[in-house]
């Protein structure tokens, strides 16, 4: 990978970083309303636990960009954790934050080697600050 296209993804990454930043710190949809009205409870109930869905999954998304940035630096970016090829262009294109090959990865969905097992402890609390 050339160091035009190492600045593109950087650049993809950042603006999606702080784009993700800047979302999570809104958390009034998660607080508990207590209203007179129970069927009005339900609904809030379903309410905020759609919001902390969403904040769970914008926050994995946010460790992925962290991930990837840190690849950037270190100049693993583009290389498959798992198998250690390159990654096509194609690929990065759509999901620019992605740890494996478009291969590796559908293996990891099906379960057929554990995802996350080369991180360890220190790498995992890195990417969550």
């Amino acid at each position: 990978m050339n160091r035009t296209d190492m600045e593109k993804y950087k650049a993809m990454l950042e603006a999606k970083r702080t784009e993700l930043s800047v979302g999570l710190r809104n958390r009034e949809d998660i607080a508990i309303e207590k209203t007179p009205d129970a069927l009005d409870e339900v609904q809030l109930a379903g309410e905020r636990e759609l919001a902390i869905r969403n904040l769970d999954r914008e926050s994995n998304l946010l460790r992925n960009v962290k991930g990837a940035l840190a690849r950037v630096a270190d100049g693993s970016y583009g290389i498959c954790l798992h198998c250690e090829e390159e990654i096509k262009p194609k690929r990065l294109d759509a999901v620019p934050w992605t740890k494996y090959c478009i291969r590796c990865q559908e293996a990891s969905d099906r379960h057929e080697f554990e995802a996350d097992a080369g991180e360890t402890l220190e790498e995992l609390l890195q990417h969550a600050a």
